[in-house]
């Protein structure tokens, strides 16, 4: 798979407000993934915009745009990684009717089922210019789509 793309950071604090209050800096990540529940452990990178920021306390916001996108918080390990696709596959399966699938020809109900399901965001915490997760706690991207795509992610960090 290709390297992650990385955006500029966008200020989103008015004027003259840093010092003043909290500050507001927003970023554009992209992650090229594979289909149907591809999980891209992405911590290091949210980790290194919070570093980036200069902010010693705060609230990381992480939110991925699009109807079959999701982020949410699992131990990034194999055994963990295929419970959680099995669990999934469960809750959401492949092979049922949709109504989406009837009404559209991109045979993707369950991905937006799933992605529904999980939520497209998650607020994390950071103090110290650290993230404040568990010992065995990652950050992780879920493509639930039913074909490959680059997968557009928001970091907004709001802090002092």
């Amino acid at each position: 798979m290709a390297a992650r793309k990385e955006g500029k950071w966008k200020s989103e604090s008015p004027p003259g407000a840093k010092g003043a209050g909290a500050t507001v800096l927003s970023r554009e990540l992209e992650y090229p993934m594979g289909s149907e529940l591809d999980i891209v452990d992405i911590t290091a990178d949210v980790a290194q915009a919070v570093a980036m920021s200069g902010m010693a306390e705060g609230t990381a916001t992480i939110f991925v745009p699009g109807a079959t996108g999701a982020v949410t918080c699992l131990e990034y390990e194999p055994g963990v990684i295929a419970d959680f696709r099995e669990a999934i596959e469960r809750l959401a399966p492949r092979g049922i009717a949709y109504e989406h699938n009837r009404l559209q020809a991109d045979g993707n109900g369950h991905a937006h089922v799933r992605a529904g399901l999980l939520g497209p965001s998650l607020a994390v915490p950071f103090a110290g210019g650290e993230l404040i997760l568990g010992v065995w706690q990652q950050i992780v991207l879920v493509n639930c789509d039913n074909r490959a795509r680059t997968r557009k992610l928001i970091v907004q960090l709001m802090g002092i």
